[in-house]
């Protein structure tokens, strides 16, 4: 029994709403996207402007780790350690950790994740993985607290959503859900007004290197007080600008020529007197606000910063906590698909999944805390404490 009141609440606006639409197949096969499908394609299109947004995002990922599943009944341990290495994802991937990989890049980058089981229908055995993105379906609460409703949208003629055949299937995982709702907060919520101030000024630095940064020269032909100097000042000019025009047509070639004239000639390099403004405080301010945001230390996205050692290891000490984090949102998902794959062979045992260690500074210090235990315990018993 529920500690809150039943009641039925007010239909929710609909960027509170995952949605997805697929062909009425077998699941889903197509894309995912919240239900503020704006919202959606400005955190795609935020990875691909910004390169240290998903170089931080593919390094988290990766940074996870490794797995390998453990089966209560020995007999099944050969057949779970097959299908977790060679299930199908999608069309191109294959592996259980190629489907983590992709279902935790989805689960960062746009709160959620979303992913469905296959079953052969004529074998009745898990056959494939499937990974999308947020897109199209329509995610509400259960009747049973704690349980999640999947539905079809159906926006022609404005029809009552369908629900999907079979939701078991379904896998579905929200990133850090505010109190109330159901879908998750992208990693990325919060950067999107840092990073147009960081894309502005890359491009204000392109824009004053494409007026400053391409020489451009100013040559001032002054005649003498002499009448004739006078009279031809125009021709004089003319050819002045010929020559010049052909000695920089003949660099362009590799071709030096030097450029020998008579009379008060004065050449300027146009803007030299200009000094192009500083930019490396305001992009570096930026930049700490978007790693502050995702927990990853700079040196590792090639941020030579200045950091102490002590400070680099309390920064790997926080990376480590937030791949904990991740590890335990993906472990239920994974011990769902293995527990799956399990019944429709025919056995009730249960899966463990083992993730490996962060580092190998991780196995150094438990190798390290291990030696000082056995050696405080070997001292204890020659001194008849234990």
């Amino acid at each position: 029994m529920s500690l809150f009141r039943k009641r039925n609440p007010p239909e929710k606006p609909s960027g509170q709403q995952l949605m997805y639409s697929a062909p009425r197949r077998n699941g889903f096969h197509g894309s995912y996207y919240n239900d503020n499908e704006c919202e959606i394609r400005l955190y795609r299109n935020l990875r691909q402007a910004v390169p240290i947004l998903d170089a931080a995002i593919q390094k988290i990922v990766r940074l996870t780790g490794s797995f390998e599943l453990k089966c209560s009944d020995s007999s099944f341990q050969k057949r779970l350690d097959h299908f977790s290495k060679n299930v199908p994802v999608g069309a191109a991937a294959r592996s259980l950790q190629s489907f983590a990989d992709i279902y935790l890049d989805s689960m960062i980058t746009y709160g959620n994740g979303l992913g469905e089981m296959c079953i052969d229908p004529k074998t009745k055995t898990l056959s494939a993985l499937i990974c999308a993105e947020p897109s199209e379906i329509i995610v509400k609460a259960g009747k049973v607290p704690g349980s999640c409703r999947f539905f079809y949208p159906q926006k022609e003629n404005n029809c009552e959503p369908v629900p999907l055949p079979h939701p078991e299937r379904i896998l579905f995982t929200a990133l850090s859900p505010a109190a109330g709702d159901i879908c998750g907060t992208s990693l990325l919520r919060g950067l999107p007004s840092l990073s147009e101030i960081l894309l502005r000024i890359y491009e204000c630095i392109g824009q004053n290197y494409d007026r400053s940064g391409n020489v451009r020269y100013a040559v001032v032909y002054k005649p003498g007080n002499d009448p004739s100097d006078r009279a031809y000042a125009g021709e004089r000019a003319a050819a002045i600008a010929r020559e010049w025009s052909d000695g920089m047509k003949a660099a362009s070639y590799g071709e030096v020529r030097d450029f020998i004239c008579a009379g008060d000639v004065e050449i300027k390099v146009i803007g030299a007197e200009n000094q192009l403004m500083s930019t490396e405080i305001p992009v570096r301010q930026i930049l700490e606000q978007l790693i502050s945001k995702l927990s990853i230390p700079p040196f590792l996205l090639g941020l030579n910063w200045s950091s102490t050692e002590r400070m680099s290891s309390q920064q790997a000490d926080i990376l480590t906590s937030e791949l904990e984090y991740y590890r335990r949102l993906l472990t239920p998902v994974l011990s769902k698909i293995c527990e799956t794959f399990l019944r429709l062979n025919g056995s009730d045992a249960e899966v463990e999944v083992l993730w490996s260690n962060i580092n190998l500074q991780d196995e150094t210090e438990l190798a390290d805390a291990r030696l000082k235990n056995a050696q405080a315990l070997e001292i204890e018993r020659n001194l008849g404490i234990a």
